[in-house]
C-alpha cells in the first residue's frame, strides 16, 4: 500500500523533443493523407494498440512513428489539448 504523503513523481519532456515530435506526427500525416487514409484514425489506432500495420510505410512513414515514445507522445498531446 502506498503512503498518502509520498511525493509525486513528475513527469517532463524538453521542448526539442517535442518539436521533434511534432515534425514525425506531421510528416506521418501527410504520408497517411497523401495515401487516402484518414490520417486521424490511423494514428490514433496506432497510438492505442501499438500495432505499427495502421502506419503507412509509405514516404517511410511506418519506420518514422516508431521512434517516439507513445507515453511522450500522449503528454505532448493532453499538454496541447488542455492548454491552448
Amino acid at each position: 500500500m502506498r503512503n498518502e504523503h509520498e511525493p509525486t513523481i513528475t513527469f517532463a519532456v524538453p521542448t526539442e523533443k517535442e518539436s521533434e515530435m511534432k515534425q514525425i506526427l506531421t510528416a506521418v500525416y501527410d504520408a497517411m493523407l497523401e495515401k487516402g487514409y484518414n490520417p486521424i484514425n490511423q494514428i490514433v489506432g496506432y497510438i492505442l494498440s501499438e500495432d505499427p500495420t495502421y502506419i503507412t510505410t509509405y514516404k517511410n512513414a511506418r519506420t518514422l512513428i516508431r521512434k517516439i515514445d507513445r507515453d511522450e507522445l500522449l503528454r505532448v498531446l493532453v499538454k496541447s489539448y488542455l492548454t491552448e
